[in-house]
Formats: structure tokens, sequence, C-alpha cells
């Protein structure tokens, strides 16, 4: 329910924003920006910081549409091991506190089928698996920002359909009588 709820603030939230940030690179101060491609007015900063603020958002504005699911399936997913693991822990560390506290009246969960030492191990593997999940949604969300940033610096790059490949004796080898190839790749 937490996910829906966080997915629908930053729904809510972030449209307003995208569409803004949007509007703001179109009202620039640039001489004739009406006649530049959207590529020329592109910011990379602009980019950066919408996917700071609204994970996927800089994807979206960089026009790459695919991708914002899966920055958002990334983030859902670490949250969810996240909750997952955080509650397996909590519910062994409680075990592990009912079986130590030398009180007769309290009983763990399992019953006392489990040793304390076995139930520690446990809690302790899922805290871990807890921390790691943390730090796998700090790096998609990292990884977020920085495909965004990557991204809108190459939206002017060109690569044109015509490649020419040409392949030639190496001067320099032969001269020196030893045989060799050069290898010459041009974009035109």
């Amino acid at each position: 329910m937490t996910l829906l709820r966080y997915l629908t603030i930053t729904l809510l939230f972030g449209a307003p924003l995208i569409a803004r940030a949007q509007s703001d690179s179109a009202a620039r101060s640039i001489p004739h920006a009406d006649t530049l491609d959207w590529r020329h007015r592109h910011s990379p900063t602009k980019a950066s910081i919408l996917s700071a603020v609204v994970p996927g958002a800089g994807q979206v504005y960089n026009k790459k549409y695919w991708k914002a699911p899966i920055v958002l399936v990334g983030l859902g997913t670490s949250i969810y091991f996240i909750r997952e693991n955080n509650s397996q822990y909590q519910r062994y560390k409680d075990a592990y506190i009912a079986l130590t506290d030398n009180d007769p009246s309290t009983v763990d969960e399992f019953n006392g089928q489990f040793g304390s030492q076995t139930v520690l191990n446990v809690a302790d593997t899922y805290r871990r698996w807890r921390d790691l999940s943390y730090i796998a949604c700090g790096l998609v969300y990292v990884l977020n920002i920085v495909d965004a940033s990557v991204d809108a610096h190459f939206v002017r790059f060109d690569v044109s359909s015509d490649l020419s490949l040409q392949v030639s004796p190496s001067l320099p080898l032969a001269a020196q009588g030893a045989p060799g190839f050069s290898l010459a790749l041009t974009l035109r």
C-alpha cells in the first residue's frame, strides 16, 4: 500500500514539474527558439534534475519513454525487498528476544522449535538482505540520474547510416619489410 501511495504522490507532483520544465525550455531566451530543433534546446542539467526529483522523468524528458518503466520497476522491486526483508528481520529479531529474555511467560512465535542461535543467524541474514536492498535501491536511483544525464548529452550525437570500412596495406610496416594491414573506419 505504501508503494502505491508513493507512486501516486510521485505522479501527482511530478507531472506538473515535467510540464513546467518542458515549457521553460521552450520559453528560454534563445534567438529563434521556435526554429531550433528540440535537440538544440535540450538541457542535460534539466534531465538530471528531473530524474533526481521524479525517477524516470529525465528519461521522459529525453524522449526515451521506454526507459521510465524500467526505472520505476527497479525502484519498486528494491522497495518491495526492503519491506519484505525488514518484516522478516523484525519477526526473527522478536523471536530471538523472546528466546533470550529469561522470562518464562514470553514465548516466541516458533514455540521453541528453533534454538536461539539459529533464530539469530536467520535474523542476521534478513538484516543483511535488507541492507543490500537499500544499497540496490540507491544504485537504481543514482543510475537513473546518470542515465538521464548521459542520454541528454548524446541527444545531438548523430550517427549517419553511411559507414565505410577501408582495408589497405600499412605503409610504415611495409617499408620495414614486415607484412601488415591498417583498418580505417570512416563516418561520413
